[in-house]
């Protein structure tokens, strides 16, 4: 069986079992697929003190431009409780019409069909008059940290650039064809804590309850909108995702209060500005409030996590329209271009060059029996090789 195949290719990568952050033979495979395309295969170990090493890919086809990058992942979340799949998670069983196993559909369905629609393109074209190129992370269901951002680093090192770039994450909701990612909200994550005085619970006149504090606190975020949305992007939202105060007596004041929060913005803001909105509403509501009536103004830390991710547009008319223009004639539907739901790779890439992100239907990714029609499988591999046919055309190749 040739790379052309989709199905082919997506049974021998699901075989691989690359839990992150462990590589599982998936890379291996993927070389094995591309090599004998013509790729030029590297293998790129990166490190971090305190993170696990990742094992990371790329490869590249051509030497001229212009030059089309495809990205994606080949590490998958853990399969859960194991005896609750219907099909072994990493036995790519067919049953149905579907395939079955963990990473079907969030990404490696999306890998299987670019190789086969770049296989497809070469076998009916012969090389394409520019630059085709892989970077394949294994850790972006991890921290993220030693994967897309250095294999973008130790390419753009060694002389590498890009004029576009497709993501294919699962990003159709309900079939495929729904929807393209043209950008992605921004994320940013603190962690206040709240100072009090510890105490027994029946002499609340020796204690200060945090716990007071921490809900005027959240309150103040969460109680006025930051936005109203725009043009592009829904109105931002933040949510307080944990409240804790580390205590397992029901006797005891405790002495401090935390409450983690999240926020995803759209493009009213940048990380920075919207910090600075968060530290005033908690500066205004600490300065009117206190822990006790008649005591001082309660007080607070907050501690910023780290690399906050940054809101992007992507108006690149060339890329959105080869995109839409091939997914319409295969499904007979104009995709929505969105810029919902969570974050992806695609943030890191946007410092590079114009990305989009478009996949396979994202229903089951992460759940038990996670899966992918195969119907959808030739489909997409289709829409991949129509794009890569109209964005050279359209790249001026």
């Amino acid at each position: 069986m040739t790379a052309t195949d989709p199905v082919a290719n997506l049974q021998t990568l699901i075989r691989c079992p690359s839990v992150t952050p462990a590589e599982g033979g998936a890379l291996t495979a993927l070389d094995a697929m591309l090599s004998p395309l013509g790729f030029k295969v590297d293998k790129v170990l990166a490190t971090e003190p305190g993170t696990p090493d990742i094992e990371n890919l790329y490869a590249r086809l051509g030497s001229d431009g212009p030059h089309l990058m495809f990205a994606g992942h080949t590490d998958v979340v853990p399969v859960g409780d194991e005896a609750a799949w219907t099909h072994a998670p990493f036995a790519a069983e067919i049953s149905g019409g579907e395939l079955f196993g963990r990473g079907a559909v969030d990404m490696k369905g999306g890998i299987a069909c670019f190789v086969a629609a770049v296989a497809r393109h070469i076998e009916k074209h012969g090389a394409p008059k520019g630059s085709i190129s892989f970077l394949i992370t294994g850790d972006e269901e991890g921290p993220a940290i030693n994967g897309t951002t250095k294999l973008l680093q130790w390419a753009a090192e060694r002389g590498e650039r890009w004029d576009a770039c497709l993501v294919g994450e699962p990003t159709n909701p309900d079939r495929l064809g729904d929807m393209i990612k043209i950008g992605r909200r921004g994320s940013v994550s603190g962690r206040i804590t709240v100072h009090g005085v510890q105490g027994h619970a029946a002499y609340p006149h020796l204690a200060d309850n945090p716990v007071r504090g921490i809900l005027q606190l959240t309150q103040s975020l969460m109680e006025s909108p930051f936005d109203g949305g725009t043009e592009n992007f829904q109105p931002s939202n933040l949510e307080v995702t944990t409240i804790d105060v580390g205590n397992t007596a029901t006797n005891v004041i405790p002495a401090r209060a935390s409450a983690s929060f999240n926020i995803r913005f759209n493009d009213t803001w940048t990380a920075e500005s919207l910090q600075q909105e968060i530290i005033r509403r908690l500066d205004d509501a600490a300065a009117h409030g206190s822990l006790r009536p008649g005591r001082e103004p309660l007080r607070y830390d907050i501690v910023w996590a780290e690399r906050p991710s940054h809101v992007f547009l992507t108006r690149n008319n060339a890329l959105i329209a080869s995109l839409s223009s091939a997914v319409e004639s295969v499904t007979g539907q104009a995709p929505k271009l969105s810029t919902t739901g969570g974050t992806s790779d695609a943030r890191f890439i946007k410092d590079y060059c114009p990305v989009v992100e478009f996949g396979l239907v994202g229903q089951t990714m992460h759940m038990v029996d996670e899966r992918v029609a195969v119907a959808d499988l030739e489909s997409l591999t289709v829409i991949y090789q129509t794009f890569i046919e109209r964005w050279f055309e359209n790249a001026g190749a």
